[in-house]
């Protein structure tokens, strides 16, 4: 399984139907608006590489608001548990 972490700037008042036509995507696990420099948070999850670039390259970045994304392809996983609390809004 591959993992992609997809930093997503997006037309500011579209943010909400970017995210979800984002998530709608196959291979989109998750989808978090954040603040900062970035608008979007994606995270892709597929079984190779040429997956990631389907789902970035050919569907994401052609999202009707998508302005500009950044892909990082994560290597190591050290837990689940350290992703959940990566992710975690704190709220246990």
């Amino acid at each position: 399984m591959i993992t992609a972490i997809v930093f997503v700037k997006a037309e500011v008042d579209r943010i909400p139907e970017v995210a979800e036509s984002i998530a709608a995507l196959d291979g989109v696990s998750e989808v978090y608006s954040v603040t900062g420099q970035i608008d979007l948070v994606a995270m892709i999850r597929v079984r190779s590489h040429d997956d990631v670039a389907a789902v970035v390259a050919d569907r994401l970045n052609k999202v009707a608001g998508v302005t500009s994304t950044e892909t990082h392809i994560a290597f190591r996983a050290y837990s689940s548990h350290d992703l959940e609390s990566a992710f975690s809004l704190g709220l246990d």
